[in-house]
C-alpha cells in the first residue's frame, strides 16, 4: 500500500480553534498515521502539541480544551517520506525567528532540500530534525529583510518541489502552494473564521463551507484584514499529482468542484470499455477502489459483489504464525465471502499495483474460497516509476511494474488468468471529461518528472 506524505489544517479566528484542527486532522488521517501535531496562537505565543501514533492516540479532551488554547491553529497529519518517523519529525515545527515565532506544516516532498540544507550549513546553520521541512525556516531565519512575508517569499522561492505549506505567526494564518501545484490545499469559511486543509472531506466534518483552492504559486494570508492574496511565482502548467484522484484522496472530497468519487467511477468505466471480462461477478480490493469496481460493473453490465471483507481494526500484530497460518497478514485484513466467490469468475479491480504483494496474496485467497477465475483489472497505468513528490513509494527494484514491464508478465507472477491496466490515453480521457484537468504529473507511469530530483 501507498502512503501519502501528511496532510494539513489551518484556522483563523475560530473561538475554539484546538477543537476545529482536530476534526479537521480526524477527517484526512488517511494521509498521514506516524503522527500528528496541532499548533495554536492566542496572539502572542504559540502552544504545541504533537505525538507519534494517529489523532486519536496524540490528543485527549484536557490537551485540547485546556492547553492548546488560541483562536488561530494549523494541524498535520504525518507519513515520512523524508526525514523518517522519529519524534523529532513530527510536525508543525516551531522555531523562534527575529519576526516572533512561527510554526509550519507541509504536505509534499521538497527535491532540493538537501542541497539548500549543504549550503545552509556551510554558513553555520545548525538543523535540529532530519525533515526537509526545516529548509524552510532556515531559509527564512537568513534572509535580511525584517517583515515576515519577506522571509516567507524569500524561502519559497528557494525551495522546489512539491510543498503545499500552513503557518502559524501572530495572529495569522499562511497557506502556500507550490508553482506546480502538486499537492491539494483548499480554503473554507465557517461563520466569522477561515480554514485551510488538505481536501474537502475536512471542511464537511468542521461545518465550513468551501471557497476555492489555494492557486499554484499563491501565498493566502489570513488576517485581521480578510484573506489576501499573494503571487510568489507565475503560473506554470498543472502538475496535479493524478495519484490524488486515483488513489489519495478520500472519494467524498471535491477536486475543482468535482467529485473524487465520480471521477473514480469513472476511471472504472473507462476500464471495462478498454479491458472486458468474461465474468459472473465484479468485486474491488477494498477500499480504495470501491468506487472503480462499481464504475466497471456498470459499464460491463457484470453484477458487482462483495467478495472480499477489510478489517479495519488490526492494529500492530507482534506474533506471525507463517507456519501454521498461510498469507497471515493478507488474511487478517481481508477475508473473502467464499458463498459470493465460490466456483464463479471474478473480475477484481484494484486501482494499483505497487509491488505486487497484496495483489498476489488476495488473488490467492479468492482462488482458496473457490474462484473459478480471477481476472485482474486496474484503473491506472502501469506503476513503474518511484514518486519524488510526497508520496511514499518502493525504490525501482521493488516496483514489479519496472522489474516485469508487460501486463502478461507482471500477470504470470501474480497468478491471474488476465491482467489489464487503464492505458495512458484511457486516464487522460477521462481526467479532461470528468476532472477537468488537461495536464498532470503522471511521473509514476511514466517517468517524466516535471521537477528535477537532487539527491545531493
Amino acid at each position: 500500500m501507498l502512503q501519502d506524505k501528511c496532510g494539513v489544517i489551518g484556522v483563523w479566528n475560530g473561538p475554539d480553534a484546538a477543537h476545529l484542527a482536530y476534526a479537521g486532522l480526524y477527517a484526512i488521517q488517511h494521509r498521514g498515521q506516524e503522527g500528528a501535531g496541532i499548533a495554536v496562537s492566542d496572539g502572542d505565543h504559540i502552544r504545541l502539541h504533537k505525538g507519534q501514533g494517529k489523532v486519536v492516540d496524540v490528543f485527549d479532551a484536557d490537551t485540547v480544551k485546556n492547553k492548546l488554547i488560541g483562536n488561530y491553529a494549523i494541524g498535520h497529519t504525518r507519513y515520512s517520506t523524508a526525514g523518517g518517523g522519529a519524534m523529532r519529525n513530527v510536525q508543525p515545527l516551531h522555531a523562534h525567528l527575529a519576526v516572533g515565532e512561527v510554526a509550519i506544516a507541509h504536505n509534499g516532498q521538497l527535491t532540493n532540500a538537501a542541497t539548500l540544507q549543504q549550503q545552509l550549513e556551510e554558513h553555520g546553520a545548525i538543523f535540529q530534525t532530519s525533515s526537509d521541512t526545516e529548509v524552510v525556516f532556515h531559509l527564512m531565519a537568513t534572509h535580511a529583510r525584517t517583515s515576515f512575508m519577506d522571509r516567507l517569499v524569500h524561502a519559497v522561492q528557494q525551495i522546489q518541489g512539491a510543498f503545499s505549506l500552513v503557518l502559524l505567526h501572530r495572529d495569522q494564518v499562511v497557506g502556500v502552494r507550490d508553482p506546480n501545484g502538486f499537492r491539494p490545499l483548499c480554503l473554507g469559511r465557517k461563520e466569522d473564521s477561515y480554514v485551510l486543509a488538505s481536501e474537502t472531506c475536512a471542511l464537511d466534518l468542521m461545518g465550513a463551507r468551501f471557497i476555492r483552492d489555494v492557486e499554484p504559486g499563491e501565498i493566502v494570508v489570513i488576517s485581521r484584514n480578510g484573506v489576501v492574496s499573494h503571487r510568489f511565482a507565475p503560473p506554470q502548467r498543472s502538475h496535479f499529482c493524478v495519484f490524488e484522484l486515483i488513489y489519495f484522496s478520500r472519494p467524498d472530497s471535491l477536486f475543482q468542484d468535482r467529485s473524487i468519487l465520480e471521477i473514480r467511477r469513472a476511471l472504472g468505466r473507462k476500464l471495462a470499455e478498454e479491458c472486458p471480462a468474461q465474468a459472473d461477478i465484479v468485486i474491488n480490493a477494498p477500499d480504495s477502489s470501491n468506487a472503480a469496481a462499481l464504475g466497471y460493473a456498470d459499464a460491463s453490465g457484470i453484477p458487482y459483489e462483495l467478495g472480499l471483507i477489510r478489517n479495519h481494526y488490526i492494529g500492530r500484530t507482534f506474533i506471525e504464525p507463517s507456519q501454521s497460518i498461510r498469507d497471515w497478514r493478507a488474511r487478517i485484513k481481508y477475508n473473502p465471502v467464499r458463498h459470493v466467490i465460490e466456483g464463479r469468475s471474478v473480475v477484481l479491480v484494484d486501482d494499483s499495483i505497487v509491488r505486487g504483494t497484496t495483489s498476489r496474496r488476495l488473488i490467492r485467497l479468492l482462488r482458496e474460497a473457490g474462484a473459478r477465475e480471477v481476472h485482474l483489472r486496474i484503473s491506472s497505468p502501469i506503476f513503474a516509476h518511484p514518486c519524488y513528490y510526497g508520496i511514499d513509494t518502493p525504490d525501482y527494484d521493488q516496483l514489479i511494474g519496472h522489474r516485469l514491464r508487460t501486463p502478461d508478465r507482471i500477470g504470470d507472477q501474480l497468478e491471474t488468468d488476465s491482467l489489464h491496466y487503464l492505458s495512458h490515453d484511457g486516464l487522460r480521457e477521462v481526467m479532461q471529461a470528468t476532472a477537468n484537468l488537461t495536464s498532470y504529473c503522471d511521473a509514476c507511469f511514466t517517468g517524466n518528472y516535471p521537477v528535477p530530483i537532487k539527491f545531493s
